[in-house]
């Protein structure tokens, strides 16, 4: 083989050298990236387990249709405690000496809703709270002997946001009429009350099951009305139809007027104000303390209705609230399309609009609170049953709906509500309320229900108050008195 021959095989050599090279490097990198993924997804799966078990396991743990996983905790822990902020007992187990269970209520029908029951599926904090009341977090020590004795170790206690003062106010403001009343801190979400009616006497759910879940009861007892009860908002809905109004008129509002004779025309339609009443002469905020209809209709045929429609759903319309509690979404559904008499009455509040009491609660809230709007949550920590803290709850924000100087005009038209207008009958003695009254209209030859909602005190609101009576007929006569009683024991009066 000659010279020449030589260097053409050790290319060749080379070249072939080269090629397995890189087809090597290929395969390894091929290699590397298949075991980059597996190791991505090895590492997913175990973040989203980290995930689940210490965020996600409580919600499916507290599902009502978990009850086999729910009865195997059961088998090991005594349902633990469910107390109100101020520490009584809101609900407990007692074991009879033959170990036989029963789940107590002291208050019976007061926090029915709110507490919820345990042995038909889970309500309320009874439901949401599951998990650590069938729980403990004792000493280990304590937990092992427990064990060893074969014998169930008493849950771990779930202490709320609610005040017992203000929900006997509530309560018995209330009285026995049916409707629900919402107590809730501006600044934090704190759900201080929340009462509905008709009710029922939890410690009795068993006995009574039948007769509140027969087709011919049209009481809905179970129903949490104060959040799953829809109603149209009435007047309080002037809130936004008002604040639209501001903002599609930010420098001319204030030169609004309206003269007002009871009954408004436009087009074959007409509008009445509440009890035919004639307003006379107004400005913007005059009409607006006074509630008049007329001049409110008159504003909604000059709005923007998309820019409304959005609006709304920025304060929470159309979807659900964001809190743990069972809820129904309220509704809001005026369109650029829509017929001027549903235009007309849903400026006012009536027509297709439902709002819940909570949902009110969180509106007026949000104005108290220059704005911001803050996620509602009962549960206020967990303890061990000697009173060690496990877990603490806190509050969130759950968006900023308008500016704080929107939240000033609307604070400011509020107030005159209440000092000069529909809503005098909120007034404290020792504290100062702003708020919205409303009578809806629902059904022909029927009362309408009468809504309050409002703050205490404007200088430094510290308490929200909604409240919502069936058939009730006049929100200034009706339903501001029952929101003073809440606040009257909030500020000891």
């Amino acid at each position: 083989m000659n010279r020449r021959q030589q260097r053409r095989r050790r290319k060749i050599q080379r070249t072939t050298l080269r090629t397995e090279n890189r087809s090597r490097k290929k395969i390894n990198r091929e290699i590397m990236l298949v075991t980059y993924v597996f190791l991505a997804l090895f590492l997913g799966m175990i973040g989203y387990l980290g995930f689940f078990t210490y965020h996600e396991s409580d919600t499916y743990r507290n599902n009502p249709y978990n009850s086999r996983r729910q009865q195997l905790f059961s088998d090991r822990y005594i349902r633990g405690s469910i107390l109100s902020n101020d520490g009584k007992t809101l609900a407990e187990t007692v074991v009879s000496e033959d170990g036989s269970e029963t789940r107590r209520y002291p208050y019976g029908e007061m926090y029915a809703h709110v507490v919820g029951y345990s042995t038909r599926g889970n309500t309320g904090v009874e439901s949401l709270a599951s998990s650590y009341l069938l729980n403990s977090h004792s000493n280990i020590i304590l937990q092992v002997f427990y064990e060893l004795q074969e014998e169930k170790l008493l849950g771990d206690t779930v202490r709320t946001t609610l005040r017992s003062d203000l929900q006997e106010a509530a309560y018995n403001a209330l009285g026995d009429r049916n409707g629900a009343v919402v107590a809730l801190n501006p600044k934090t979400g704190e759900i201080l009350a929340m009462v509905s009616k008709p009710d029922y006497d939890p410690n009795e759910i068993n006995e009574i099951w039948d007769e509140l879940v027969d087709e011919e009861n049209t009481n809905s007892n179970l129903v949490n009305r104060a959040t799953q009860g829809l109603y149209p908002p009435g007047s309080t809905f002037k809130i936004l139809t008002l604040l639209e109004y501001i903002r599609e008129n930010p420098d001319d509002y204030e030169d609004f007027s309206f003269d007002c004779d009871s009954v408004y025309e436009a087009g074959e339609y007409s509008i009445q104000c509440s009890h035919q009443v004639s307003h006379g002469h107004e400005n913007l905020i005059e009409a607006f303390a006074n509630s008049c209809n007329g001049a409110f209709a008159s504003i909604g045929q000059t709005l923007d209705f998309s820019s409304l429609y959005d609006l709304c759903e920025d304060f929470g319309f159309n979807q659900s609230l964001p809190t743990d509690l069972l809820n129904n979404a309220s509704s809001f559904v005026l369109q650029d399309s829509s017929s001027l008499w549903d235009v007309l009455q849903t400026s006012i509040g009536q027509g297709k609009t439902t709002v819940s009491p909570l949902h009110n609660a969180m509106i007026a809230a949000a104005v108290a609170n220059d704005g911001v709007m803050m996620k509602p949550y009962v549960l206020d920590r967990v303890e061990t049953a000697d009173g060690t803290v496990i877990q603490s709850f806190s509050s969130s924000e759950y968006r900023q709906v308008m500016t704080a100087e929107e939240a000033s005009i609307l604070q400011e038209y509020m107030r005159a509500v209440v000092t000069d207008g529909t809503g005098t009958r909120a007034e404290g003695d020792s504290y100062q309320v702003a708020g919205k009254t409303g009578s809806a209209e629902f059904s022909a030859g029927k009362e309408p229900h009468a809504w309050f909602i409002g703050y205490a005190d404007v200088d430094d609101p510290e308490i929200v108050v909604s409240v919502v009576v069936e058939e009730g007929s006049s929100g200034g006569s009706t339903a501001a008195p029952i929101a003073k009683e809440v606040f009257d024991a909030y500020y000891g009066e």
